[in-house]
């Protein structure tokens, strides 16, 4: 396995960062600046490849909007259990269309499990224009408090 293409902080190993952000199924938290330049923070679903998060969102939502005008973000995946870890990190996002929506389909098959429910549908119609967003990270800091949380935990 190649280095990442982001410095790599904290307790774990770059190898062990990017196994975490392949096989984790939790949303990212994603944070980036309003025009007003106030922070604004959502959760989206993402994959981790190449180096990169991939995010799927609809093309019209305020979020695409805000990274047009300022592209900087951080991120934060973690899990929601004890014992915690977790990736948080910052970068740029970059905007494409993923006009055959390649990416959503393989977020919603990853989050959902199958295509075959009415919210995979509603996100699969035709009618919506869909882009990716590809974060690019600079700086990735990784956490595991198994071993602290060891007796703590049931």
């Amino acid at each position: 396995m190649s280095d990442p293409p982001f410095a790599v902080r904290g307790s774990l190993s770059p190898e062990a960062i990017e196994e975490f952000l392949r096989s984790t199924v939790v949303p990212i938290r994603l944070s980036c600046h309003r025009p007003s330049g106030d922070l604004w923070m959502l959760s989206l679903w993402f994959r981790y490849r190449e180096g990169a998060l991939e995010c799927a969102t609809s093309a019209s939502s305020d979020v695409v909007r805000f990274l047009r005008a300022d592209d900087a973000v951080a991120f934060e995946v973690s899990t929601n259990e004890p014992p915690y870890r977790g990736v948080r990190g910052n970068g740029v996002a970059r905007i494409e269309a993923d006009e055959d929506k390649a990416l959503l389909r393989a977020l919603v098959e990853r989050y959902l499990g199958g295509t075959d429910s009415s919210l995979a549908r509603n996100l699969l119609s035709e009618e919506r224009e869909e882009v990716r967003i590809r974060i690019e990270p600079e700086t990735v800091y990784g956490w595991d408090y198994s071993g602290r949380m060891a007796d703590a935990v049931e």
